[in-house]
């Protein structure tokens, strides 16, 4: 599936501030859809670890990235975690509330800081019911992304520590567009659902092939190509449901 092409608008997709959108779903939708949005667009700053969501509890708002990245995370009652799913600027955080669910299943936190726009969840569903092209690209995430959760799930079941932990870096960079990952060993631990000494080792096999280099507090990638070799085929199908999505 070849990836799609939208078209910036810089006149007319803004928030409601004023501020700049560069959200895929909301740069796709026309311009009467959007101006049914865009008054209940509240921008905001997304820092690193801030949670957008738990689950179980009532979701109160969805949230469209402009930059930075989520992850969508699976906890288990002894405190356990792990990632099965990421979005950033190709998608949005809440969508159990399109299938008419009104809690959110995963933990939805900040792996990376960036920004976006907000939009109370009665208002979006009031919205939703006459805005076809916004159901249509939702439907369309929320399908891409289902396969994107399932590759994950089969990856973090049958792949080494190593090879996810390469495709896990990759897939940051895709949303982050920086050599420069401010992440701990400590986070990326709990989002491959392993234990620290298992990453640090990890980050150490990948640093001594000189694909990567670890200081305090941030993974600067260093041989992106010779990554991706690295990873596990999950990375490549994953950047197949991306490209769907309008995500290089």
């Amino acid at each position: 599936m070849p990836p799609r092409v939208f078209p910036l608008r810089p006149s007319s997709r803004r928030d409601a501030a004023g501020k700049p959108i560069s959200n895929v779903i909301l740069l796709s939708l026309p311009d009467a859809e959007y101006e049914l949005l865009r008054p209940h667009l509240e921008p905001l700053d997304l820092p690193q670890h801030k949670i957008l969501q738990e689950p179980g509890e009532k979701i109160d708002f969805t949230y469209f990235l402009n930059d930075g990245m989520a992850s969508l995370v699976a906890l288990s009652r002894d405190g356990r975690s792990v990632e099965v799913g990421v979005v950033g600027k190709e998608g949005m955080v809440g969508m159990s509330l399109t299938a008419g669910l009104s809690r959110g299943t995963f933990r939805a936190i900040m792996q990376m800081a960036g920004s976006g726009v907000r939009i109370r969840s009665e208002i979006f569903l009031q919205v939703l019911l006459s805005t076809s092209s916004l159901r249509s690209e939702l439907g369309r995430f929320g399908l891409m992304h289902g396969m994107q959760v399932a590759q994950l799930v089969a990856c973090n079941r049958l792949h080494e520590i190593v090879q996810r932990l390469a495709r896990w870096l990759l897939m940051c960079q895709d949303r982050f567009d920086s050599q420069l990952l401010p992440l701990t060993h400590e986070f990326l631990a709990q989002m491959l659902g392993t234990g620290r000494p298992s990453v640090s080792l990890a980050a150490g096999v990948l640093e001594d092939a000189g694909l990567i280099e670890n200081t305090r507090g941030t993974v600067k990638i260093l041989n992106r190509k010779s990554l991706e070799e690295t990873a596990c085929e999950c990375y490549g199908i994953i950047q197949h449901f991306n490209s769907g999505l309008g995500l290089k």
